[in-house]
């Protein structure tokens, strides 16, 4: 929830970093991102009745859907999932239980916000495993007590032992022992495989025998002997895991999906029904009935407890080829009363989309072969030419948009990325270099087709 300050046109600011075009569909997403923070500010009389403004985005695959959803909520700090509708069916059918795309965000939550919570114990978690190693290696500073020994004889041994372990830490610091061997006791983590038949649903709910267990079977240990360096890693894990309180992780979570959870519906267009079908429609029909009340807002039961949907933003998209927004049942279209029709993208979108993008394609093969020493440049013309490419193979075949550029960019690049040059520190890619690999390719329809 770091950046739910942040204004509409700021939001769209970001996004444009990652997603070239696409101005409306960005448009919607900011102002459902910035509506969250309103709701938030509104008063408490008001706020609960204040619904979320959900989104359903149309357009053909590879035109930013799915990227636009993901950085919105990587922006907001959100939990966030996506799911597809076509791998759900109809309760009392074999298939994934609609309620577990809940489920799966509850997950996503407990994980974002055991790891934020792991950035801020790891320098304490670094000192415990430090003196614990310490303690391994040398004996532990005893605690002063009142007893009837000498004071002087007690000191005289603590400032010994500390000056000593003060050394070792140094040594320790510095990496100088890493390969000194210690002996640790390891937790045994062998359990019976339990096989269980649970009721449709249930499996993502999840059984820890080892917690149920725990007051009953007691712990099992075993000795292992290890370098210093792999102890550090060992020991490190387990002072994190000490010090993180679960109770508080998990009560975070679940007010973070409730409040914040994005949910990204992909192909919703494949589960509206076939009004000349008759009979049972088990992946169409049917899903649309069980999603529809996890949308309208309902109590889901998770493994960490009940999860509230009100508040939760849903986010569905689809090519709607075949079909309409309209087709899908009235009561779950009122339920997604934001629709906005993404663009397909052309030469120009995709020229913009190899260099533009923060990480675009351009940069990211850049980047792969300077690890071999070896410097990627591109011309101005061959950009354009391998546009072109991308447009006219979406055109004279299936349109697959930005994806298209990734088939033609190894394609391409293929010779360069399978025997990198050891002579030469810089490769220019130029039109003429282009037109030769794709143009060969491009004349045999049936390789074009298996190729591109």
């Amino acid at each position: 929830m770091n950046n739910n300050y942040l204004l509409p046109k700021e939001i769209v600011e970001h996004l444009d970093k990652y997603i070239i075009g696409q101005e409306n569909a960005k448009k919607s997403v900011a102002i459902a991102l910035r509506n969250r923070w309103r709701r938030q500010n509104a008063p408490d009389d008001i706020r609960k009745e204040i619904m979320p403004n959900n989104i359903i985005m149309m357009g053909p695959t590879g035109v930013g859907k799915t990227e636009i959803a993901r950085r919105l909520a990587d922006l907001a700090g959100a939990p966030f999932v996506k799911v597809e509708a076509s791998k759900f069916t109809e309760v009392g059918y074999v298939g994934r239980d609609v309620e577990s795309m809940v489920r799966d965000l509850v997950d996503f939550a407990v994980n974002m916000i055991k790891t934020e919570k792991y950035d801020i114990l790891t320098n304490k978690a670094k000192e415990n495993t430090i003196e614990k190693i310490l303690d391994l290696l040398l004996m532990p500073i005893p605690k002063t007590k009142n007893t009837g020994a000498g004071p002087k004889e007690i000191n005289i041994d603590k400032e010994s032992l500390k000056r000593t372990r003060e050394k070792f830490k140094k040594k320790l610091l510095d990496g100088k022992i890493d390969s000194r061997d210690v002996e640790i006791d390891t937790p045994q983590t062998q359990f019976p495989v339990v096989e269980i038949f649970s009721p449709m649903g249930m499996e993502e709910m999840g059984v820890n025998f080892q917690e149920m267990l725990g007051g009953l079977v007691p712990k099992q240990t075993k000795r292992r002997k290890m370098s210093i360096k792999d102890a550090k890693k060992f020991i490190f894990n387990e002072e994190l895991n000490k010090l993180i309180n679960m109770d508080e992780v998990i009560s975070e979570a679940l007010d973070r999906v409730q409040e914040a959870g994005i949910v990204f519906i992909d192909e919703i267009d494949k589960i509206v029904g076939d009004k000349n079908r008759t009979g049972p429609d088990v992946s169409r029909e049917g899903v649309q009935r069980d999603i529809l009340p996890i949308i309208e807002g309902c109590g889901i039961s998770t493994k960490y407890g009940m999860v509230r949907t009100d508040h939760i933003l849903f986010i569905a998209a689809g090519a709607f080829h075949a079909a309409s927004p309209s087709d899908l049942i009235p009561e779950l279209q009122g339920r997604f009363p934001i629709r906005v029709e993404l663009d397909s993208l052309c030469a120009d979108d995709f020229q913009r989309i190899l260099t533009e993008p923060k990480a675009s394609l351009v940069k990211q093969y850049k980047a792969l072969l300077k690890s071999e020493n070896v410097n990627l440049e591109f011309s101005k013309d061959a950009i354009k030419k391998i546009a072109d490419y991308a447009e006219k193979v979406n055109k004279e075949m299936e349109n697959i948009g930005a994806r298209r550029l990734h088939t033609v960019m190894t394609t391409l690049l293929e010779d360069i990325l399978f025997a990198p040059p050891k002579n030469k520190k810089k490769v220019m890619i130029s039109a003429k270099m282009v037109e030769k690999c794709l143009d060969e390719i491009l004349e045999d329809e049936d390789l074009s087709k298996y190729i591109l």
